[in-house]
């Protein structure tokens, strides 16, 4: 089959969704298939930098198409950015052929509407892989007023799209059931969880101790947030532990703070560290892929966080690469959500540290605890991520083309000179 995959980031990216992107297409290429991606010249963590326009790598096909930088700290500058992205992309998804199947995932907001009407025109079949899911997320983070003429809109080409999918793939049951919600048919809709990232993240011993000493971090306890930095993850409730944990007397083994990441939120850290004085955190820059296995390794607690209105709108895919390296982590967010759904029981208090936004207090007495505990590594949790590694799930992604392809000839056969409208 002839396959484009859509998204703006891509190899070499280091976006989550640009990984995910690749390791989908590589499967494709050594299943048999021919493959193009079409993604942005902008790299994610330095705007200012230009990938090459035409490139193939592992036997794909890349496209990549300009847009303006104008930075991610204003809304208005945000979207400026999408929309010239999306205009260009349009432009060269006007002067390919027809593909057998378009795999649209979800940066920008709306690449799934150009997705849709690409199909409708040219043919194919499409699967939408929701990576997050907007209008939504826009309204849960005050962005977008809900009821106002500009969520109609985005709503309405939401849906579009959602009927317009073959497949509709969603990371969790909290994500599908707002799929559902809009409509959608309940047979289209899959549930897939991202996967380990097995080629880029592994416990790297070796790299941990080159990591730490090079950034100072050695003999220290680290609690790390590694990734975007968003209003999606709010922040407030761990840095109010590491001003409670700074305030109190010196521990045997000292505790250290890092982020390591970029992202509009990565200002109000700053401004946070720096009006009180705290010495207890350090910042770092978004890592290249061939770093990521040390700079993850160098922690010895990790941090999840997720926004309580954010559930089945976003999907933090970092508790899967942590689960794979065995570091403890803790979890700040809702009682209910894909972190918790897929967490033993008996895990909670063990290698997983449970706690609601707000409780900056009992954060930092479980930092302490696990600070005097010393940093160690959960054979359970190794065991667990075997269930999320890539040699499991991307087979039963690929599987899914199979079901679509199948449905998709019955459909043709029906009313072979029709466009198929799903």
């Amino acid at each position: 089959m002839r396959i484009l995959i859509l998204n703006e980031y891509f190899y070499p990216d280091v976006a989550a969704t640009a990984q995910y992107g690749a390791d989908l297409a590589r499967a494709l290429v050594r299943a048999g298939h021919e493959v193009t991606a079409v993604a942005g010249r902008r790299d994610y963590s330095s705007p200012e930098r230009q990938l090459p326009r035409k490139e193939t790598w592992e036997g794909i096909r890349i496209l990549r198409v300009s847009s303006v930088a104008l930075g991610k700290t204003r809304r208005w500058q945000r979207a400026a950015h999408f929309a010239s992205y999306l205009l260009a992309c349009a432009w060269q998804l006007l002067w390919l052929g027809a593909y057998d199947e378009v795999v649209a995932m979800t940066t920008p907001p709306l690449l799934s509407v150009l997705a849709a009407l690409f199909t409708r025109f040219k043919g194919g079949r499409l699967t939408l892989w929701l990576m997050d899911l907007n209008p939504d997320e826009a309204v849960a983070a005050g962005w977008l007023k809900p009821g106002s003429l500009a969520h109609w809109f985005l709503e309405h080409l939401l849906r579009y799209s959602l009927r317009r999918a073959d497949t509709v793939i969603a990371l969790d049951r909290f994500m599908r059931e707002r799929v559902l919600a809009k409509g959608t048919r309940t047979d289209k809709v899959a549930v897939l969880p991202p996967w380990t990232l097995d080629e880029a993240v592994e416990y790297d011993p070796e790299g941990r101790s080159d990591f730490r000493r090079e950034h100072g971090l050695e003999g220290k306890f680290v609690v790390m947030y590694s990734g975007n930095l968003s209003p999606c993850h709010p922040l407030d409730t761990l840095l109010d532990s590491a001003q409670r944990l700074q305030s109190k007397p010196p521990a045997a083994t000292p505790v250290v703070f890092c982020f390591v990441g970029g992202g509009s939120e990565l200002s109000k850290v700053n401004s946070f560290v720096s009006s009180r004085n705290l010495e207890n955190v350090v910042c770092l820059p978004y890592q290249p892929i061939e770093m990521l296995r040390a700079s993850l390794s160098a922690a010895d607690l990790h941090v999840v966080v997720m926004g309580s209105p954010f559930v089945g709108t976003i999907h933090p895919s970092k508790i899967y690469n942590i689960l794979k390296l065995g570091v403890p982590f803790l979890y700040v967010g809702p009682a209910n959500s894909h972190v918790t759904d897929m967490l033993p029981s008996r895990a909670a208090g063990d290698w997983a540290h449970l706690f609601l936004h707000g409780d900056a207090e009992g954060i930092a007495a479980c930092i302490e605890r696990c600070a005097e505990a010393g940093g160690r590594r959960a054979e359970e949790e190794i065991s667990l991520a075997g269930e999320f590694s890539s040699e499991k799930l991307v087979p039963r992604f690929l599987a899914l083309f199979s079901l679509a392809a199948g449905r998709f000839a019955k459909q043709q056969a029906a009313s072979p000179d029709s466009v198929t409208e799903v």
